[in-house]
């Protein structure tokens, strides 16, 4: 009986090119899907130079992994996975492994951790990013759970992996769900990243009139500088795509979807009580875009339309917008890896966040040279619990907030919405203010619910009769 190096059950569009990259980079893959049809048109497409074979049984299956065994479950997150769980678990024994490449709710994956590990199996929760593309050729991939589980794979991980700079996109992140945790940090970076791009293709369109050829070069030139990433150089693509002599983007409906990991992050970020709130704006926006019949009512309702009427400098604020993305953009990165130092201390673990920064660098989707610097600044200083606080993107901040504040007052003229960049703005004023309305809250807590405060004259907890 042939013996096989890792299995792969679910065979979904991840799940097959994730076993085609295994298989391609000499390990022999044991393949398995509940449906008959799934495996069937995966049959289909493989070849003979390609070691991997499909199993229609998980009792074959599970026999013809060596051991420990490795399992990659690329399964849909939620019931399915404990359903895949509960199946494969009968199979298996002390030290085997399954891996969760799914997008789980980090939470759950901690839950299963506990669960298997009083069985003597390992659990790794994995954050793969990449897309179809990335599964196939090479994906960031950002594990978590037991190290000694993630020893057993982890020249697997590291030979599927995206490379830059000849080090491949992966590091082991943490205990239980580690991993999944940090990808869904990144999955709300990236709804602001494309929140933050729309929000400028908005203002070329609507407030500038651009062309789309005329965006999609602005696009292409910002790619070439520091603004160089996969969401910038799609954007520059889309732009000028045309299905029957039209630009497809303004037929697409503007109903933005979501399947869950940027509310998870904005949530999280309430509960740990750090504020990311460019990422909790863009999975708002994403929320009130979808709300298509009650702003076309409320438009007529209203009569709104945005103010055209406004004479502007083209090239200036082309200027200014490019700088004002790039300050939003430190902004999101930072809120990003605060919640993430929090995270540190509210789930007992030790996030590598130099080294996350640098597996982010290829393969996933919020790529970005701009990663490089956050890298840089890491290395600087290894304990550094705002990005703000880094010389380099202070700099960056002093030199061009300006820009960001003119295209706040730009968009408020002109009736654009942008939350992105609106929220950027407001959190850049309030994270440097020494001195916040905050005094007044407490006031009002202490009034109407004797909640006490403290004073900056006297030590201790105070209460006021008001009334008085």
């Amino acid at each position: 009986m042939k013996i096989y190096d890792v299995g792969v059950v679910g065979l979904g569009v991840m799940g097959k090119n994730l076993s085609k990259n295994i298989a391609s980079r000499g390990y022999k893959v044991a393949a398995f899907d509940y449906f008959e049809e799934v495996r069937d048109k995966m049959q289909v497409e493989l070849n003979d130079e390609q070691d991997i074979e499909l199993f229609h049984d998980i009792e074959s299956f599970t026999a013809s992994l060596k051991g420990p065994k490795n399992i990659l479950m690329m399964v849909q997150a939620g019931q399915a996975t404990d359903l895949t769980i509960d199946i494969l678990t009968p199979y298996l024994g002390q030290g085997d492994s399954l891996i969760d490449g799914g997008n789980a709710n980090f939470k759950e994956t901690i839950r299963r951790n506990i669960e298997l590990s009083e069985l003597g199996i390992n659990f790794i929760g994995v954050g793969i990013s990449g897309g179809e593309e990335g599964a196939l050729n090479g994906p960031s991939i950002m594990p978590g759970g037991q190290l000694d589980a993630y020893q057993n794979v982890e020249s697997i991980l590291k030979d599927i992996a995206a490379v830059k700079n000849g080090e491949p996109c992966v590091t082991y992140i943490g205990d239980n769900g580690a991993g999944h945790y940090v990808k869904m940090i990144h999955n709300g970076i990236e709804y602001a990243d494309m929140q933050l791009i729309a929000e400028a293709y908005s203002i070329m369109k609507t407030v500038l009139n651009m062309s789309h050829e005329e965006m999609s070069s602005i696009f292409e030139q910002w790619n070439q500088t520091e603004l160089n990433s996969y969401l910038i150089e799609i954007t520059s693509h889309i732009l000028i795509y045309k299905e029957n002599g039209e630009y497809l983007v303004e037929k697409i409906m503007d109903k933005a979807g979501q399947k869950g990991t940027g509310k998870w992050t904005a949530i999280d970020s309430l509960e740990l009580g750090i504020p990311s709130t460019v990422i909790s704006e863009s999975v708002y926006a994403r929320c009130i875009s979808s709300l298509k019949d009650e702003r076309i009512k409320a438009n007529k309702l209203y009569n709104f339309k945005q103010n055209n009427n406004i004479q502007i400098d083209k090239e200036q604020v082309l200027d200014q917008l490019r700088n004002a993305l790039y300050i939003s953009k430190i902004c999101t990165y930072a809120q990003g890896f605060r919640q993430m130092k929090a995270a540190e201390v509210e789930y007992g673990w030790s996030l590598p966040l130099g080294d996350i920064a640098k597996i982010w660098r290829e393969g996933c989707i919020i790529r970005a040279e701009f990663l490089d610097e956050i890298t840089n600044a890491f290395e600087r200083n290894n304990q550094l619990d705002n990005l703000l606080f880094d010389d380099y993107f202070k700099s960056r901040i002093i030199n061009h907030e300006s820009d960001l504040r003119e295209i706040v007052k730009l968009s408020i003229d002109t009736k654009m919405p942008i939350p992105g960049f609106s929220s950027s703005l407001t959190y850049l004023d309030q994270a440097r203010s020494e001195q916040l309305s905050a005094n007044m809250i407490q006031a009002q807590r202490d009034y109407f619910g004797a909640h006490t405060y403290e004073r900056i004259d006297q030590e201790g907890k105070f209460h006021t009769e008001w009334k008085k």
